[in-house]
């Protein structure tokens, strides 16, 4: 079969950063991060937390082919900010959010599996 070996879908090479950087050339204040091995789920999430910051004026992403196992993620922020800067929060602010998550349903599994 001409499918790829499904641990590449995962395992980044060695030697290739997990996310990098590029600037924008043409758009101020606007920048393309490039993330290995991830797909519509991390993309998605990002966008949307992105979003919900006030000096971001544009969050996108696409992935390039069904069988490059990365995604593109475009960001244009207001003076205010750049696009480093937006993307770290929004990282930071996630990884917050999943923690309360995570602290959240550890409490409520506990107080059931108490019960039982």
């Amino acid at each position: 079969m001409n499918a790829p070996d499904r641990y590449e879908r995962f395992v980044v090479p060695e030697g290739v950063k997990k996310v990098s950087y590029e600037r924008d050339t043409k758009i101020m204040n606007a920048a393309t991060f490039t993330v290995e091995r991830e797909d519509h789920t991390i993309g998605n999430i990002v966008r949307m937390q992105l979003h919900r910051d006030d000096t971001v004026l544009f969050a996108g992403y696409k992935l390039p082919h069904p069988l490059q196992y990365k995604i593109l993620l475009r960001i244009q922020t207001t003076s205010q900010s750049s696009p480093m800067q937006a993307y770290n929060q929004a990282i930071n602010d996630l990884d917050k959010e999943l923690d309360h998550l995570k602290n959240q349903f550890e409490g409520e599994l506990a107080k059931h599996t108490r019960d039982y």
